[in-house]
């Protein structure tokens, strides 16, 4: 992988192909609210197979491997969005997976592990961070499928930006969850190849910011970590291979609140009847805050994947606290 090098129209295109027919062509709706600060859209990747975009890179890159490759199995590593993207694909295509997994991964994602027929490895959070840099974990066998740094993936997740051009073509800006970056650059990739005066932003939560702190500071920084139920990107750093792409991709970093997002999946599900989990709503929670404009603003609804419990804490208007991982 080339880091300063945008992900080729071409190979987006050819993911569209690709994926088609497996993967949802998710709809974009407009935000049913009478208050919003800007006219808001949601791309509602959270009604995927899997309940999240991640399907769309998992089946992107499994689909360019041979039979022989796939001959020891899969395996990746996740908080358990891209976990199920990748069980998903390799239960299709009948061939084991496992995934490393944090200690604090959702259970509600845990058992769409199993469910989905592949197998996970609980480590220390440390450890599972580190695995991403490593690419390599002592009890993990076969073809490694990376969530946010193989190419593949990438263009997976850049069919998104296609949708969202083909779908709304005067979209003024795009607000995606940061987390490991493939998200971003894969729709940053597509949008800035084909509408690049739309203003694309990183939306984080403030138990856990790199990519702002990173971008404030030039340079990739490390900065402390909380675990919440915003469990799909809240980490500690951006990782050293994705800064150049995705530092040249982004117009910036939107930062929240835990209260502020739990509130924007409260909205979702009252006004729009659908459910998103904490890195899910990170985006709306984003566009709410006025930081955007009054443009047509785009969030990526990048997954629903949120335990029963935390979901009826944030519908009661509460806000899940750590102890309840």
């Amino acid at each position: 992988m080339n880091p300063h090098r945008p992900i080729p129209l071409e190979d987006i295109h050819a993911a569209q192909k690709r994926i088609r027919g497996a993967v949802v062509r998710t709809p974009l709706v407009r935000l049913n609210s009478d208050d919003a600060p800007s006219e808001i859209y949601l791309k509602l990747e959270n009604l995927q197979p899997v309940g999240s975009f991640k399907i769309r890179g998992a089946y992107n890159a499994m689909a360019q491997f041979t039979h022989d490759q796939l001959s020891n199995g899969v395996w990746t590593v996740s908080a358990g969005n891209m976990a199920q993207g990748l069980a998903w694909t390799a239960r299709e295509k009948g061939v084991p997976c496992t995934v490393v997994v944090p200690e604090q991964a959702p259970e509600t994602k845990l058992a769409n592990i199993v469910r989905l027929g592949a197998k996970y490895i609980k480590v220390p959070f440390d450890e599972f961070e580190n695995t991403f840099i490593t690419r390599s974990h002592e009890k993990a066998d076969g073809l490694l499928v990376h969530p946010f740094s193989d190419p593949a993936v990438m263009a997976g997740n850049g069919t998104i930006g296609l949708e969202i051009l083909e779908d709304l073509p005067d979209v003024d800006a795009v607000i995606i969850a940061y987390a490991g970056g493939g998200l971003s650059c894969g729709i940053g990739s597509a949008i800035r190849a084909l509408k690049p005066k739309v203003k694309i932003y990183a939306a984080e939560v403030d138990t856990g910011a790199p990519f702002a702190a990173s971008m404030a500071a030039g340079k990739p920084v490390v900065v402390e970590h909380t675990p919440t139920f915003v469990d799909g990107i809240s980490g500690t750093m951006v990782f050293d291979e994705m800064w150049p792409l995705a530092s040249s991709l982004m117009d910036g970093a939107l930062v929240s609140t835990l209260k502020n997002v739990a509130e924007a999946s409260k909205l979702i599900a009252e006004r729009n009847r659908t459910i998103a989990e904490g890195a899910g709503a990170a985006s709306l929670a984003a566009a709410l805050s006025h930081q955007v404009g009054d443009g047509k603003t785009v969030c990526i609804i990048s997954g629903g994947n949120i335990d029963s419990k935390k979901l009826v804490n944030i519908i009661s208007g509460g806000v899940p606290q750590p102890t309840s991982m």
